[in-house]
């Protein structure tokens, strides 16, 4: 019996043994076949809150295009849609009524100038027959009063050449409108834009100030919103605020933009004041004036606040957890969020400042897991 009994407890012993080494080797091989994950830092950045408020798309440069001179409408080069140039012709009135004007005035300007050219020869001529005149004085053919008659007469003439240089200034200046008339027959873009609407057609008489077509400026969009009254003081001029748009060829659109103008002009009914904002839009083609924007605007003081990348949360079993690598080993870890800050949260608990989380690979761990990873990010 004693025989058997030392027999059996050393079988056992045995196996005992070899459990524990089987373990053993298969923790080596699972701490040598660690998880390859990504890792994210816990950090501290500032945080405001915000609050969403629907803006819109408005054009700095916008309005009708008017005649300059009147005139039938010869030409309309454009249609609604088109996209022009600065100072590309869009139509052009019938102009031989003003080519037959300036012609005149450039008669009218030769006109005046022969004229002044011969009161100068004139006045020339009578300063000649007043020496003549000075000459005679000692002689007994001297004769005061036709002295006195001729510088008269050389004053008429100055009075005359002054006069006709007055009738060629006014000659010249109606030559000038006529050229300006003649130049404004062709309508043209008063900077880069796109046709919204046409106000008249061909074979139409343009009175001075008559609409041609209307026009606007995509590449010059800003941001306008009704902002509360009571959080304006949040948005100095130079601010910087968060925005998004629907862009039908790119999605949704969101990126920062730059307090540039509060308008001192406070709505009775809403209690909002209309805040314009500067921004840089990559695909100006596919926006409209009056699209909607929603701007996030601050309603708070900023503040420090400890983040964790929003990739890191699981949620799971009504607990929120994240795995945070200690050691090489993942460490499940329950945590507490508030509001989102971008792609991050904000935590209240269960995290430190420079704990490395996983945010990818993470759906696959299991506890105490080993894991590698190459670099950690802090963004």
């Amino acid at each position: 019996m004693r025989l058997k009994t030392a027999l059996r407890t050393l079988l056992l012993s045995i196996s005992f043994a070899l459990a524990i080494l089987s373990h053993a080797q298969g923790v080596h091989a699972q701490q040598q076949q660690a998880t390859l994950v990504s890792v994210d830092a816990v950090l501290i950045q500032p945080f405001s809150q915000t609050m969403a408020v629907l803006g819109r798309l408005v054009a700095t440069q916008s309005g009708i295009v008017a005649a300059r001179t009147a005139g039938p409408l010869g030409e309309l080069r454009v249609q609604v849609g088109d996209r022009v140039k600065k100072n590309e012709i869009i139509a052009v009135l019938i102009n031989n009524a003003l080519a037959a004007q300036r012609d005149l005035r450039q008669a009218e300007v030769k006109q005046a100038k022969t004229r002044i050219e011969t009161s100068n020869a004139q006045l020339q001529l009578r300063q000649q027959e007043f020496k003549r005149l000075q000459k005679l004085r000692s002689s007994a053919a001297f004769s005061q009063a036709r002295l006195d008659d001729k510088q008269q007469e050389i004053a008429v003439m100055n009075s005359t050449i002054t006069e006709n240089r007055a009738a060629l200034s006014r000659a010249e200046a109606n030559l000038m409108l006529a050229k300006i008339n003649l130049h404004n027959a062709n309508i043209r873009a008063p900077f880069d834009s796109i046709i919204t609407m046409r106000h008249t057609n061909v074979g139409s008489f343009l009175r001075v100030a008559d609409p041609v077509v209307t026009l606007i400026n995509d590449s010059t969009l800003e941001i306008e919103a009704d902002i509360p009254a009571d959080r304006i003081a949040g948005l100095p001029p130079g601010t910087v605020i968060n925005y998004t748009l629907s862009d039908f060829d790119n999605g949704e659109i969101t990126n920062q933009a730059t307090v540039r103008a509060i308008v001192p002009n406070e709505n009775p009914l809403t209690r909002t004041r209309s805040v314009r904002f500067t921004t840089i839009f990559t695909h100006q083609g596919s926006l409209a004036e009056n699209q909607s924007v929603t701007v996030n605007i601050p309603i708070g003081a900023p503040r420090q606040v400890m983040s964790v990348h929003k990739d890191a949360i699981i949620n799971k079993s009504g607990r929120t957890i994240v795995y945070v690598v200690r050691d090489g080993v993942a460490k499940i870890t329950t945590v507490k969020l508030a509001g989102a800050i971008h792609d991050r949260f904000e935590v209240i608990r269960g995290l430190e400042i420079g704990d490395l989380v996983v945010i990818r690979g993470n759906e696959r761990l299991r506890p105490d897991q080993a894991v590698s990873f190459e670099s950690a990010s802090s963004n």
